[in-house]
């Protein structure tokens, strides 16, 4: 994937004409939190906020926390209720607790040791009875999202699931699709 977070009047045609995909994943990390009472949120990579706004219509009053690298990217995420801050994923997390952490397509940036941390730092966060859904690129036989070499470091989805769980989650992959797939954890 090209580097999208540098240009977010672009982004959103940018990841549609790349993952095709894109419209469904977010659908679908919006329904994985469904049922969980959620008054707040934190989103991982927060980007343009297109996975806030759908997470947030299914939490409304709901509080958000959105985390990306890129300030003008956030820029379009001045919502009500909606909290910008602009730093990368490897860095300490807000502190905590929170109902729900969300990410998509943020976390393949990470190399395998920064999503073990991640994970950790996420399982920290989350109050008991939390939940996280990650939705995200995953490595496959055959990728359909081009992938940048030393930017783009996506892993199995079997690898993010034992990572999960060493970190105490409870995790499922809930859906998988080409070269996508969803997880969803959930903190004992």
């Amino acid at each position: 994937m090209e580097q999208f977070h540098f240009d977010p009047a672009t982004y959103a045609d940018c990841i549609r004409a790349e993952i095709p995909a894109y419209d469904e994943l977010q659908d679908r990390i919006a329904a994985s939190t469904a049922g969980l009472i959620a008054r707040r949120i934190l989103d991982l990579g927060s980007g343009t906020g297109e996975t806030a706004r759908r997470v947030l219509a299914e939490h409304p009053g709901a509080s958000l926390v959105a985390i990306d690298e890129s300030a003008r990217m956030l820029e379009r995420l001045a919502l009500p209720n909606v909290r910008l801050v602009t730093q990368r994923l490897q860095e300490t997390l807000p502190q905590g607790p929170f109902d729900l952490v969300v990410s998509a397509l943020a976390v393949h940036h990470l190399d395998g040791a920064e999503k073990r941390g991640l994970f950790r730092r996420v399982f920290a966060a989350l109050r008991p009875g939390g939940r996280f859904v990650l939705g995200d690129v995953v490595v496959v036989d055959r990728p359909v999202a081009p992938l940048t070499e030393g930017y783009d470091k996506p892993d199995t989805a079997a690898d993010q699931v034992t990572w999960l769980r060493d970190a105490s989650f409870r995790p499922r992959i809930a859906w998988k699709g080409d070269d996508l797939a969803l997880i969803v954890a959930e903190r004992p």
